[in-house]
């Protein structure tokens, strides 16, 4: 046989087990079933006189399935059912009228069916006078003089930034390096990717702070492609290029950091994490290619809740994003309602969390008590379908806010948001900052 038709065969082979392996291994990405609620008010908002009225419809293959049977639930946002029933869709639809809320906050529908022994299941979390949700949480007397003293504090530590070029992660207009710098003192310090554009000139800068856990990541350079140096960073004090497989083992070992030292405030480790977010913004300030005037911050989850307590004590912070802010309201699960991630204060945690000692500590650190202490523009947003950082938690931090607001609301979003909602985001910086005309994109 030729050698050219041997080669040929090999490789038609090698493809076709290569896409059966593939085939085999990759899920589906939609579902054979869908479950699809529909509110009768397209924004998912109501009066809390107001009882929901929601369309239920079972779908396969987008054509609805006749003659099934539908178990839902309904209660208070992360708490236990307080309705239950069932519903039989005979042309694949029907409604089902949830109750009111008397306080403001947010009620859920969990509606699951179960076809060819296969169960598919879909909530909606519906807001009552969102607007009018209050804090439980407290601001202690002394809050702004305890930051002021632990920032204060920080002037005798040097940044010491340490500072490698890493051309693997570079492009032919940004430049990429990994760095270090020192936050709280000796031997304390906080490790992230800093991108700058490769052409000469001066720049404004950006902060992203992390989400949540113990975990590698890769440096982003899009921001940087759009002219701002950006400083991507973690809060462990772990370069973020150690194996996965260490990170695995750390995070085994340190899952809950955020119980660390709780009994006492200056202990507690997220007061090295805040201040630490106040160094990253100090060493960006100190670049030869910062512009010296516009200064941004923006994340999401923890990196949300980090945004909003940087743009609170950092004074050069011109302007934040917060997409679902965590660590907000931590206190509403002892007022029967749901509180913020970490969720410390669940029925899980509560026995263990729930001391006068801890309680006092999270006051200083709860992402409501830097809320109420912001003076500059901010860009928020989250979904009401999110249960890591419940949209009860949210508003509570939010609507303490008194400097201007930009909110976008996109209710179906759980714990993630849309490409659009980035960009409207990003576009929304560069208008603050004046980068670019208002409405421009």
């Amino acid at each position: 046989m030729n050698r050219n038709w041997v080669l040929m065969f090999f490789n038609a082979v090698f493809f076709l087990t290569a896409h059966a392996v593939y085939s085999q291994n990759s899920p589906a990405p939609i579902k054979l079933v869908d479950v699809i609620l529909s509110p009768d008010h397209s924004d998912w908002k109501y009066l809390t006189s107001e009882k929901p009225l929601v369309k239920v419809t079972v779908l396969q293959y987008g054509v609805p399935l006749k003659n099934v049977k539908v178990e839902y639930a309904t209660g208070p946002e992360m708490m236990n059912a307080d309705g239950k029933g069932s519903l039989l869709l005979k042309d694949g639809s029907g409604t089902i009228q949830m109750e009111t809320s008397k306080q403001p906050g947010f009620r859920y529908l969990k509606v699951k069916t179960t076809h060819n022994n296969n169960s598919y299941e879909n909530q909606v979390k519906l807001a009552f006078s969102p607007e009018a949700i209050e804090a439980t949480t407290t601001l202690p007397a002394d809050f702004n003089q305890f930051w002021k003293q632990s920032m204060d504090a920080l002037r005798d530590v040097p940044l010491d930034p340490q500072v490698e070029h890493l051309p693997a992660y570079s492009t032919s207009t940004v430049d990429v390096f990994l760095v270090s710098i020192q936050t709280t003192g000796k031997g304390q310090r906080m490790y992230g990717y800093l991108c700058k554009p490769k052409k000469a000139g001066k720049y404004p800068v950006i902060f992203s702070p992390p989400g949540a856990g113990v975990k590698p990541f890769a440096p982003a350079t899009s921001l940087a492609e759009q002219g701002f140096i950006s400083f991507t960073t973690e809060i462990h004090g772990l370069s973020p290029m150690l194996d996965a497989s260490v990170y695995r083992s750390i995070s085994t070992a340190f899952g809950d950091y955020w119980l660390h030292n709780l009994n006492d405030r200056d202990a507690y480790y997220y007061k090295r994490v805040y201040l630490g977010c106040v160094r990253a913004i100090d060493y960006l300030c100190s670049l030869p290619e910062f512009d010296g005037k516009n200064v941004a911050v923006t994340g999401g989850s923890q990196g949300g809740a980090l945004s909003i307590v940087t743009a609170a004590l950092h004074p050069k912070v011109n302007c934040l994003v917060a997409f679902y802010p965590a660590l907000c309201d931590i206190t509403g699960y002892l007022h029967n309602r749901a509180g913020g991630w970490p969720h410390m204060l669940n029925q899980v945690s509560a026995p263990v969390v729930n001391r006068p000692d801890n309680l006092k500590t999270l006051q200083y650190f709860d992402v409501v008590n830097f809320a109420r202490q912001i003076k500059v523009p901010g860009f928020y947003s989250w979904g009401y379908n999110d249960n890591t950082c419940p949209p009860t938690s949210v508003y509570a931090a939010i609507n303490t806010i008194k400097a201007p607001k930009t909110i976008r609301i996109t209710p179906v979003s759980a714990h993630w948001r849309f490409e659009e909602t980035n960009r409207e985001s990003i576009n929304w910086i560069k208008e603050q900052l004046k980068l670019v005309e208002p409405g421009s994109k």
